[in-house]
C-alpha cells in the first residue's frame, strides 16, 4: 500500500508510505497500482522509500477498534427473521445465548463448577 499525493504547483506526484491521516489530494493505492503509476506528460514522479514491512497496529488503531465495537453495540439489534425462514447457512445463525452476566456488548461467563 502507498499514498499518492499531487503537488499541482510543482507538477509533481509523490508516492510514499501509507498516510496515517487524510489530506486533500491524497489517494491510497494498492501495491499493483502504485507500481504501475503514470502521470501526465510534463509531470514528475517522486517515489519515496517504502518500508520493507508494514507497520504494526498502534494505540490509535486499538482505540478506533474499541470505538467501532462500542458503536456497533449501541445500534438496535437486527429484526428476527420471519417464522419459517432459515438463514442461508447454518454458521450464519445466531448462537444460543450463553449463561452469565451481560455488561454492554461483553458477556462474563462463569467457570463450570
Amino acid at each position: 500500500m502507498a499514498t499518492l499525493t499531487y503537488v499541482y504547483a510543482d507538477s509533481t506526484a509523490v508516492l510514499g508510505p501509507l498516510a496515517t491521516y487524510a489530506e486533500p489530494h491524497c489517494y491510497d493505492l494498492c501495491e499493483q497500482h502504485a507500481d504501475t503509476l503514470t502521470v501526465p506528460r510534463g509531470w514528475e514522479v517522486l517515489r519515496l522509500a517504502m518500508p520493507a514491512t508494514p507497520p504494526g497496529p498502534g494505540p490509535d488503531d486499538l482505540l478506533a477498534l474499541a470505538n467501532a465495537v462500542r458503536e456497533a453495540a449501541a445500534r438496535p439489534a437486527a429484526a428476527e427473521p420471519a417464522q419459517g425462514r432459515r438463514a442461508a447457512h447454518p454458521a450464519l445463525e445466531a448462537p444460543a445465548p450463553a449463561e452469565g452476566t451481560r455488561r454492554g456488548h461483553l458477556r462474563v461467563l462463569r467457570e463450570p463448577s
